[in-house]
């Protein structure tokens, strides 16, 4: 090092400067977060069993419990089909995808997965993402600039939101499901080039976004209506194609939509789907997408069994279905807080944190694993345990999860939480 750099150097070391430091403010926030109950702690699962876990975590010994968290909803995760493909692949074609699809990662099966689906969806065009974070991070930031504007339901995924900023356009929130409130918001800014985005299915309420009405709202402002259907597609609509299909729109109406492979498909990764134009831009231009290792072709192959047995098997829909409405009669009999939902997402309001981390402790100790979901995922006051059904779910299973959870609630004006959910 020069003299006279070193010299600067030393003298900085000798005059520290007087700046936030950063390990104090993580500490602070920490016991903030403990004071609100909304500390958060990762359990481990040793081994899974159809619907059953064995689970463990820092301060909990290993149990087996009943999941009723999982995403999994229509139980293809573990289907021997979906399995087979994955082992067979890996023994053919390694375990990594080797490199970006623009290198040398695009794989046939890769390939075969974006034409089934396509298919499928009755769309021109799919493209293969690692994740759904990353899809909708591709989509906004591909086809949105500084002086755009993404208008957006309040209860949208991080994911959309974190794209809307990361996409330097403005982003304009509207109420929950108040299509009145998307069209003021599109109105306010009628000279930029505007995207309407919305969940399909809001994956903490497990209610339907209208649609039908957002494409019309879509259609008289000449905005690109984009529906994240996470957890409406294997679920809903005609042959499972999603809550885009149920809503009875194509490919005109909803250029482009989002289909995650980890939940009802039982996988992993995720495909945006729609205009053939808009998805070939994807390919070329987004930046997830280029700058990032192409999906396992194992992968990709136990996703394209998924989709086939999703697409074939309507009778995983129907008793999906039948387990919703089950589970919801019996519920509501307890006098449950339940949400207005139809889908497999199925929240019981708690109100506080505190209240919902009692209530899932006790749910626990009775055999059954449910999810405390607290501030900010869902609003304040708010907190909730998210129950999912699957088609794997017994109804006994669905009644006695009914019986534990009126039980929780009683026992949970008397106790308090043991551990963080």
């Amino acid at each position: 090092m020069p003299a006279r750099q070193g010299a600067a150097v030393e003298g900085s070391q000798a005059m520290p400067v007087d700046r936030p430091d950063l390990h104090a403010r993580v500490a602070a926030q920490r016991e903030q977060r403990a004071a609100a109950s909304a500390r958060r702690t990762r359990r481990e699962v040793l081994r899974r069993d159809g619907v059953r876990c064995e689970v463990a975590g820092a301060d909990v010994s290993p149990r087996t419990l009943l999941n009723f968290c999982s995403n999994d909803y229509l139980g293809l995760s573990q289907h021997f089909a979906v399995v087979n493909a994955l082992q067979d692949a890996a023994a053919r074609d390694g375990a990594g995808g080797t490199g970006s699809h623009l290198v040398c990662g695009h794989h046939a099966l890769h390939g075969a997965l974006e034409r089934e689906i396509a298919e499928w969806l009755e769309v021109p065009r799919a493209l293969l993402f690692d994740s759904g974070y990353a899809a909708n991070l591709a989509v906004l930031q591909s086809l949105l600039g500084d002086d755009d504007l993404c208008v957006q339901d309040r209860l949208n995924h991080a994911s959309l939101i974190d794209a809307a900023r990361l996409a330097g356009c403005r982003l304009r929130r509207y109420p929950h499901g108040d299509v009145e409130g998307a069209l003021r918001q599109l109105r306010s800014m009628a000279e930029s080039a505007a995207m309407l985005a919305t969940d399909g299915v809001f994956s903490m309420d497990g209610d339907l976004a209208p649609l039908r009405e957002l494409a019309i709202a879509a259609r008289v402002q000449n905005a690109l209506l984009y529906v994240d259907d996470a957890h409406g597609a294997g679920v809903l609509g005609p042959d499972g194609r999603g809550s885009v299909a149920a809503a009875g729109l194509d490919a005109k109406a909803v250029p482009l939509r989002l289909v995650t492979l980890g939940k009802a498909l039982g996988s992993h990764g995720a495909v945006v789907a729609g205009d053939a134009d808009l998805v070939d831009h994807l390919a070329e231009t987004a930046r997830p997408y280029l700058y990032t290792t192409a999906l396992p072709p194992a992968q990709a192959a136990a996703a394209l069994a998924a989709v086939k047995l999703a697409r074939r098997d309507h009778w995983r829909r129907e008793r999906l279905q039948d387990l919703v409405q089950r589970f919801r009669v019996r519920a509501e009999g307890h006098g449950l807080s339940l949400m207005p939902s139809d889908t497999p997402i199925q929240p019981v309001l708690c109100g506080s944190n505190a209240n919902a981390l009692a209530m899932a402790d006790s749910l626990e100790r009775d055999g059954y694993w449910v999810a405390a979901i607290r501030p900010p995922t869902v609003p304040e006051g708010q907190a909730r345990l998210r129950v999912t059904v699957t088609a794997a779910h017994e109804p006994v299973q669905v009644d006695a999860l009914a019986d534990a959870l009126a039980v929780a609630r009683d026992r949970a004006a008397h106790t308090a939480p043991s551990h963080a959910a």
